[in-house]
Protein backbone atom coordinates (compact mmCIF):
# COMPACT_ATOMS: atom_id res chain seq x y z
CA UNK A 1 0.00 0.00 0.00
CA UNK A 2 2.73 2.44 0.88
CA UNK A 3 4.73 2.04 -2.28
CA UNK A 4 1.72 2.36 -4.34
CA UNK A 5 0.93 5.75 -2.67
CA UNK A 6 4.10 6.60 -3.17
CA UNK A 7 3.70 5.73 -6.81
CA UNK A 8 0.69 7.27 -7.07
CA UNK A 9 2.19 10.73 -4.91
CA UNK A 10 4.73 10.86 -7.09
CA UNK A 11 3.05 10.42 -10.76
CA UNK A 12 0.77 13.26 -9.30
CA UNK A 13 3.41 15.45 -8.08
CA UNK A 14 4.33 16.31 -11.35
CA UNK A 15 1.23 16.35 -13.72
CA UNK A 16 0.45 19.74 -15.14
CA UNK A 17 -2.17 20.75 -12.64
CA UNK A 18 -0.32 20.45 -9.55
CA UNK A 19 2.99 22.28 -11.48
CA UNK A 20 0.86 25.60 -11.96
CA UNK A 21 -0.58 25.69 -8.68
CA UNK A 22 3.13 24.95 -6.93
CA UNK A 23 4.33 28.09 -9.95
CA UNK A 24 1.86 30.21 -8.72
CA UNK A 25 2.90 29.55 -4.91
CA UNK A 26 6.42 30.45 -6.31
CA UNK A 27 5.75 33.63 -7.65
CA UNK A 28 3.87 34.69 -4.55
CA UNK A 29 7.05 33.62 -2.59
CA UNK A 30 9.36 34.72 -4.74
CA UNK A 31 7.48 38.67 -4.26
CA UNK A 32 6.93 38.81 -7.66
CA UNK A 33 5.18 41.98 -8.32
CA UNK A 34 2.07 39.64 -10.23
CA UNK A 35 -1.16 40.14 -9.84
CA UNK A 36 -3.77 37.63 -11.22
CA UNK A 37 -6.75 39.46 -12.40
CA UNK A 38 -9.80 39.74 -10.79
CA UNK A 39 -11.66 39.29 -13.34
CA UNK A 40 -10.30 36.99 -15.04
CA UNK A 41 -10.49 34.74 -11.75
CA UNK A 42 -14.33 35.11 -11.41
CA UNK A 43 -14.41 33.91 -15.13
CA UNK A 44 -12.12 30.91 -13.99
CA UNK A 45 -14.23 30.14 -11.43
CA UNK A 46 -17.54 30.48 -13.05
CA UNK A 47 -16.37 28.08 -16.18
CA UNK A 48 -15.40 25.38 -13.87
CA UNK A 49 -18.46 25.97 -11.88
CA UNK A 50 -20.59 25.44 -15.21
CA UNK A 51 -18.43 22.89 -17.22
CA UNK A 52 -18.51 20.34 -14.08
CA UNK A 53 -21.93 21.01 -14.35
CA UNK A 54 -22.61 20.61 -17.52
CA UNK A 55 -20.92 17.07 -17.65
CA UNK A 56 -22.60 16.08 -14.52
CA UNK A 57 -26.15 16.65 -15.99
CA UNK A 58 -24.91 14.75 -19.30
CA UNK A 59 -24.13 12.15 -17.04
CA UNK A 60 -27.25 12.50 -15.60
CA UNK A 61 -29.68 11.60 -18.39
CA UNK A 62 -27.99 7.99 -18.50
CA UNK A 63 -28.97 6.85 -15.31
CA UNK A 64 -32.01 4.63 -14.36
CA UNK A 65 -35.20 5.79 -12.74
CA UNK A 66 -34.58 2.62 -10.37
CA UNK A 67 -31.60 3.94 -8.98
CA UNK A 68 -32.86 7.46 -7.93
CA UNK A 69 -34.07 6.56 -4.55
CA UNK A 70 -30.66 5.73 -3.45
CA UNK A 71 -28.80 8.82 -4.65
CA UNK A 72 -31.43 10.73 -2.88
CA UNK A 73 -30.51 8.99 -0.07
CA UNK A 74 -26.55 9.31 -0.41
CA UNK A 75 -27.23 13.13 -0.88
CA UNK A 76 -29.21 13.16 2.36
CA UNK A 77 -26.46 11.21 4.74
CA UNK A 78 -23.99 13.39 2.58
CA UNK A 79 -25.93 16.69 3.57
CA UNK A 80 -25.98 15.46 6.76
CA UNK A 81 -21.98 14.45 7.10
CA UNK A 82 -20.92 17.57 6.80
CA UNK A 83 -23.15 19.30 9.18
CA UNK A 84 -21.52 16.52 12.01
CA UNK A 85 -18.15 17.42 10.32
CA UNK A 86 -18.75 21.64 11.07
CA UNK A 87 -19.55 20.76 14.55
CA UNK A 88 -16.29 18.22 14.62
CA UNK A 89 -14.44 21.01 13.88
CA UNK A 90 -15.89 23.43 16.21
CA UNK A 91 -15.58 21.02 19.28
CA UNK A 92 -11.90 20.11 17.95
CA UNK A 93 -10.71 24.00 17.68
CA UNK A 94 -12.22 24.30 20.94
CA UNK A 95 -9.62 21.97 22.55
CA UNK A 96 -6.81 22.47 20.12
CA UNK A 97 -6.50 26.49 19.71
CA UNK A 98 -6.78 29.54 21.52
CA UNK A 99 -8.67 31.50 18.97
CA UNK A 100 -11.97 33.37 19.91
CA UNK A 101 -15.33 31.75 19.73
CA UNK A 102 -16.78 33.65 17.00
CA UNK A 103 -13.41 32.53 14.84
CA UNK A 104 -13.90 29.29 15.67
CA UNK A 105 -17.61 28.89 15.11
CA UNK A 106 -16.94 30.68 11.66
CA UNK A 107 -13.89 28.03 10.66
CA UNK A 108 -16.14 25.20 11.48
CA UNK A 109 -18.51 26.50 8.66
CA UNK A 110 -15.61 26.91 6.40
CA UNK A 111 -15.04 22.60 7.34
CA UNK A 112 -18.67 22.09 7.04
CA UNK A 113 -18.80 22.84 3.54
CA UNK A 114 -16.73 21.86 0.76
CA UNK A 115 -14.60 22.88 -2.12
CA UNK A 116 -15.01 23.39 -6.10
CA UNK A 117 -11.38 23.98 -6.16
CA UNK A 118 -10.86 20.71 -4.43
CA UNK A 119 -12.89 19.20 -6.21
CA UNK A 120 -12.54 20.45 -9.72
CA UNK A 121 -8.89 19.16 -9.01
CA UNK A 122 -9.83 15.76 -8.07
CA UNK A 123 -12.36 15.37 -11.20
CA UNK A 124 -9.16 16.15 -13.26
CA UNK A 125 -6.94 13.39 -11.40
CA UNK A 126 -9.31 11.02 -11.28
CA UNK A 127 -9.60 11.60 -15.81
CA UNK A 128 -5.64 11.03 -15.76
CA UNK A 129 -5.81 7.91 -14.23
CA UNK A 130 -8.81 6.53 -16.06
CA UNK A 131 -11.23 6.17 -12.55
CA UNK A 132 -15.17 6.84 -13.30
CA UNK A 133 -17.20 8.27 -10.90
CA UNK A 134 -20.60 8.53 -10.33
CA UNK A 135 -22.64 10.78 -12.69
CA UNK A 136 -24.33 12.20 -9.57
CA UNK A 137 -21.29 13.61 -7.61
CA UNK A 138 -21.60 17.27 -9.09
CA UNK A 139 -25.21 17.69 -7.60
CA UNK A 140 -23.39 16.01 -4.22
CA UNK A 141 -21.08 19.03 -4.79
CA UNK A 142 -23.87 21.58 -4.45
CA UNK A 143 -25.34 20.14 -1.86
CA UNK A 144 -23.16 19.53 0.89
CA UNK A 145 -21.96 23.02 0.34
CA UNK A 146 -24.90 23.96 2.11
CA UNK A 147 -24.25 23.01 5.80
CA UNK A 148 -21.52 24.39 7.04
CA UNK A 149 -23.51 27.70 6.32
CA UNK A 150 -25.75 26.78 8.73
CA UNK A 151 -23.03 25.50 10.94
CA UNK A 152 -21.69 28.80 11.07
CA UNK A 153 -24.55 30.52 11.20
CA UNK A 154 -26.25 28.44 14.26
CA UNK A 155 -23.03 28.51 16.26
CA UNK A 156 -22.56 32.32 15.81
CA UNK A 157 -26.42 33.07 16.57
CA UNK A 158 -25.71 31.25 19.89
CA UNK A 159 -23.13 33.53 20.69
CA UNK A 160 -24.74 36.70 20.33
CA UNK A 161 -27.27 34.74 22.56
CA UNK A 162 -24.88 34.49 25.11
CA UNK A 163 -24.09 38.08 25.42
CA UNK A 164 -21.03 38.32 22.69
CA UNK A 165 -19.81 42.21 22.18
CA UNK A 166 -20.03 44.02 18.78
CA UNK A 167 -16.30 43.36 18.16
CA UNK A 168 -17.06 39.96 18.37
CA UNK A 169 -15.55 39.45 22.14
CA UNK A 170 -17.29 36.87 24.11
CA UNK A 171 -17.58 38.05 28.37
CA UNK A 172 -14.52 35.77 29.10
CA UNK A 173 -12.48 37.48 26.58
CA UNK A 174 -9.81 39.80 26.43
CA UNK A 175 -11.13 43.87 24.93
CA UNK A 176 -14.74 42.50 25.97
CA UNK A 177 -17.39 45.59 26.30
CA UNK A 178 -20.41 45.56 27.79
CA UNK A 179 -23.15 45.68 24.85
CA UNK A 180 -25.06 48.62 24.95
CA UNK A 181 -28.94 47.23 26.09
CA UNK A 182 -27.69 44.71 28.39
CA UNK A 183 -29.59 44.97 31.27
CA UNK A 184 -27.59 43.40 34.82
CA UNK A 185 -29.07 41.02 36.97
CA UNK A 186 -28.42 39.31 39.77
CA UNK A 187 -26.20 36.36 39.07
CA UNK A 188 -26.61 32.94 41.01
CA UNK A 189 -24.48 31.57 43.53
CA UNK A 190 -23.50 28.79 41.49
CA UNK A 191 -23.22 30.70 38.38
CA UNK A 192 -19.40 32.01 37.61
CA UNK A 193 -19.80 35.62 36.18
CA UNK A 194 -16.62 36.88 34.33
CA UNK A 195 -18.35 39.95 33.70
CA UNK A 196 -17.92 40.55 37.81
CA UNK A 197 -21.74 40.12 38.63
CA UNK A 198 -23.66 40.94 35.69
CA UNK A 199 -25.31 38.76 33.56
CA UNK A 200 -26.02 39.53 30.31
CA UNK A 201 -29.59 39.51 29.70
CA UNK A 202 -30.18 41.06 26.49
CA UNK A 203 -33.08 42.96 25.70
CA UNK A 204 -35.16 42.20 22.10
CA UNK A 205 -33.80 45.46 20.66
CA UNK A 206 -29.93 44.68 21.26
CA UNK A 207 -30.47 40.66 20.35
CA UNK A 208 -31.92 42.00 16.98
CA UNK A 209 -29.60 44.57 16.62
CA UNK A 210 -26.48 41.69 17.28
CA UNK A 211 -27.95 39.65 14.99
CA UNK A 212 -28.39 41.75 12.35
CA UNK A 213 -32.26 40.72 11.70
CA UNK A 214 -35.49 42.57 11.52
CA UNK A 215 -37.56 41.89 14.66
CA UNK A 216 -34.60 39.57 16.02
CA UNK A 217 -35.19 36.57 13.93
CA UNK A 218 -32.22 34.30 12.90
CA UNK A 219 -32.37 33.97 9.30
CA UNK A 220 -33.89 36.68 7.10
CA UNK A 221 -34.66 36.58 3.40
CA UNK A 222 -31.19 37.98 2.47
CA UNK A 223 -29.51 35.20 4.16
CA UNK A 224 -31.69 32.84 2.72
CA UNK A 225 -30.80 33.97 -0.43
CA UNK A 226 -27.19 33.82 -0.31
CA UNK A 227 -27.49 30.71 1.42
CA UNK A 228 -29.29 28.43 -1.04
CA UNK A 229 -29.13 30.67 -3.94
CA UNK A 230 -25.60 31.97 -3.99
CA UNK A 231 -24.18 32.16 -7.81
CA UNK A 232 -21.81 29.42 -7.01
CA UNK A 233 -24.82 27.16 -6.72
CA UNK A 234 -26.91 28.83 -8.89
CA UNK A 235 -23.77 28.15 -11.56
CA UNK A 236 -23.41 24.98 -10.79
CA UNK A 237 -27.43 23.82 -10.68
CA UNK A 238 -28.11 25.71 -14.12
CA UNK A 239 -24.88 24.03 -15.70
CA UNK A 240 -26.44 20.36 -14.10
CA UNK A 241 -29.60 21.40 -15.81
CA UNK A 242 -28.31 22.25 -18.92
CA UNK A 243 -26.46 19.34 -19.23
CA UNK A 244 -29.24 17.11 -18.33
CA UNK A 245 -31.48 19.04 -20.86
CA UNK A 246 -29.14 18.61 -23.70
CA UNK A 247 -27.96 15.24 -22.56
CA UNK A 248 -31.52 13.64 -23.02
CA UNK A 249 -31.43 15.52 -26.76
CA UNK A 250 -28.62 12.65 -27.87
CA UNK A 251 -25.17 13.26 -28.59
CA UNK A 252 -26.04 15.66 -31.79
CA UNK A 253 -26.88 18.20 -29.34
CA UNK A 254 -24.32 17.82 -26.76
CA UNK A 255 -21.12 17.25 -28.94
CA UNK A 256 -21.50 20.77 -29.67
CA UNK A 257 -20.55 21.86 -26.94
CA UNK A 258 -17.61 19.91 -26.00
CA UNK A 259 -15.05 21.54 -27.07
CA UNK A 260 -15.69 24.49 -24.65
CA UNK A 261 -17.03 21.98 -21.48
CA UNK A 262 -14.90 19.08 -21.84
CA UNK A 263 -11.70 19.90 -23.60
CA UNK A 264 -10.56 22.50 -22.63
CA UNK A 265 -11.99 21.96 -18.97
CA UNK A 266 -7.90 20.74 -18.01
CA UNK A 267 -6.57 23.99 -19.51
CA UNK A 268 -8.89 26.55 -17.57
CA UNK A 269 -8.17 24.27 -14.44
CA UNK A 270 -4.63 24.93 -14.78
CA UNK A 271 -5.32 28.73 -15.07
CA UNK A 272 -7.45 28.22 -11.80
CA UNK A 273 -4.64 26.40 -10.27
CA UNK A 274 -1.68 28.69 -10.78
CA UNK A 275 -4.13 31.63 -8.87
CA UNK A 276 -4.83 28.94 -6.25
CA UNK A 277 -1.46 28.66 -5.37
CA UNK A 278 -0.91 32.53 -5.47
CA UNK A 279 -3.73 32.77 -3.03
CA UNK A 280 -2.55 30.06 -1.16
CA UNK A 281 1.03 31.57 -0.58
CA UNK A 282 -0.36 34.74 0.68
CA UNK A 283 -2.42 33.37 3.29
CA UNK A 284 0.54 31.40 4.95
CA UNK A 285 1.66 34.51 6.67
CA UNK A 286 -1.58 34.98 8.48
CA UNK A 287 -1.20 31.42 10.22
CA UNK A 288 1.72 32.72 12.46
CA UNK A 289 -0.95 34.68 14.98
CA UNK A 290 -2.95 31.69 15.24
CA UNK A 291 -0.87 29.43 16.60
CA UNK A 292 0.73 25.53 16.72
CA UNK A 293 -2.65 24.32 17.64
CA UNK A 294 -4.27 25.85 14.68
CA UNK A 295 -2.01 24.99 12.14
CA UNK A 296 -2.09 20.71 13.10
CA UNK A 297 -6.14 21.66 13.01
CA UNK A 298 -5.76 22.68 9.04
CA UNK A 299 -3.71 19.61 8.37
CA UNK A 300 -5.53 16.85 10.85
CA UNK A 301 -8.58 17.94 9.45
CA UNK A 302 -8.79 17.12 5.69
CA UNK A 303 -7.54 13.72 7.10
CA UNK A 304 -9.97 12.88 9.84
CA UNK A 305 -13.13 14.16 7.65
CA UNK A 306 -11.77 12.86 4.52
CA UNK A 307 -11.66 8.95 5.88
CA UNK A 308 -14.66 9.42 7.80
CA UNK A 309 -16.17 10.24 4.44
CA UNK A 310 -15.01 7.26 3.40
CA UNK A 311 -16.59 4.52 5.56
CA UNK A 312 -19.73 6.85 5.61
CA UNK A 313 -20.32 6.01 1.57
CA UNK A 314 -19.27 2.46 2.24
CA UNK A 315 -21.27 1.65 5.30
CA UNK A 316 -24.01 3.22 3.34
CA UNK A 317 -23.01 1.11 0.14
CA UNK A 318 -23.10 -1.92 2.21
CA UNK A 319 -26.28 -0.98 3.91
CA UNK A 320 -28.67 -0.24 0.87
CA UNK A 321 -26.87 -2.73 -2.00
CA UNK A 322 -25.88 0.51 -3.88
CA UNK A 323 -22.88 -0.08 -6.39
CA UNK A 324 -20.41 3.28 -5.94
CA UNK A 325 -17.89 3.70 -8.73
CA UNK A 326 -14.56 4.13 -6.80
CA UNK A 327 -14.13 7.47 -8.12
CA UNK A 328 -17.53 8.07 -6.57
CA UNK A 329 -15.34 7.25 -3.07
CA UNK A 330 -12.82 10.11 -3.48
CA UNK A 331 -15.00 12.61 -4.20
CA UNK A 332 -16.58 12.10 -1.49
CA UNK A 333 -13.63 12.05 0.52
CA UNK A 334 -12.76 15.23 -1.53
CA UNK A 335 -15.82 16.69 -0.27
CA UNK A 336 -15.85 16.03 3.36
CA UNK A 337 -12.42 16.57 3.67
CA UNK A 338 -12.46 20.01 1.61
CA UNK A 339 -13.23 23.66 3.56
CA UNK A 340 -14.88 25.85 1.24
CA UNK A 341 -13.45 29.82 0.45
CA UNK A 342 -16.05 30.89 -1.74
CA UNK A 343 -19.79 30.23 -0.53
CA UNK A 344 -19.30 30.43 3.62
CA UNK A 345 -16.91 33.46 2.72
CA UNK A 346 -19.95 35.13 1.51
CA UNK A 347 -21.92 34.41 4.12
CA UNK A 348 -19.38 35.43 6.87
CA UNK A 349 -19.43 39.10 4.71
CA UNK A 350 -23.60 39.10 5.18
CA UNK A 351 -23.79 37.71 8.44
CA UNK A 352 -20.94 37.14 10.67
CA UNK A 353 -19.08 40.90 10.06
CA UNK A 354 -17.19 40.55 13.93
CA UNK A 355 -14.81 37.39 12.79
CA UNK A 356 -11.89 37.27 11.05
CA UNK A 357 -11.91 37.50 7.20
CA UNK A 358 -7.96 36.07 6.93
CA UNK A 359 -7.77 33.40 9.77
CA UNK A 360 -10.57 30.89 7.93
CA UNK A 361 -8.84 31.43 4.84
CA UNK A 362 -5.47 31.10 5.77
CA UNK A 363 -6.71 27.66 6.45
CA UNK A 364 -8.91 26.52 4.13
CA UNK A 365 -6.83 27.86 1.09
CA UNK A 366 -2.84 28.34 3.04
CA UNK A 367 -3.53 24.08 4.36
CA UNK A 368 -5.99 22.60 3.96
CA UNK A 369 -6.32 23.29 0.00
CA UNK A 370 -2.54 22.41 -0.76
CA UNK A 371 -2.68 19.52 1.26
CA UNK A 372 -5.50 18.06 -0.18
CA UNK A 373 -3.98 19.12 -4.36
CA UNK A 374 -0.59 17.92 -3.49
CA UNK A 375 -0.96 15.01 -0.59
CA UNK A 376 -4.40 14.18 -0.20
CA UNK A 377 -6.02 13.21 -3.18
CA UNK A 378 -3.30 10.38 -3.48
CA UNK A 379 -3.78 9.07 -0.56
CA UNK A 380 -7.76 9.22 -0.58
CA UNK A 381 -7.30 6.63 -3.43
CA UNK A 382 -5.12 4.11 -1.49
CA UNK A 383 -7.50 4.49 1.39
CA UNK A 384 -10.89 4.04 -0.64
CA UNK A 385 -9.16 0.46 -2.34
CA UNK A 386 -8.25 -0.27 1.30
CA UNK A 387 -11.29 0.58 2.68
CA UNK A 388 -13.69 -1.14 -0.39
CA UNK A 389 -11.65 -3.52 -1.53
CA UNK A 390 -11.67 -2.44 -4.92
Amino acid sequence: MLLEFWHNFTHNLFKPLLLFFYFGFLIAMAKVPFEFPNALYQGLTMYLLLAIGWHGGEELAEIDVSQIGGILGFMVVGFALNFLIGTIAYLLLKYMTRMREIDRATVAGYYGSDSAGTFATCMGVLATVGMAFDAYMPVMLAIMEIPGCLVALFLVARLRHKGMDAAGNMPNEPDYTVPAGARPAVVAAHGADPTGGLSLEMTPERRAEAEGTPNGRLINKELVREVFLNPGICLLLGGIIIGFVSGLQGSKVTSVDDPVFVTAFQGVLCLFLLEMGLTAARKLKDLRAAGRGFIFFGLLAPNLFATLGLFVAHTYSQLTGIHFQLGTYILFAVLCGAASYIAVPAIQRIAIPEASPSLPLAASLGLTFSYNVTIGIPLYIELAHVITGQ
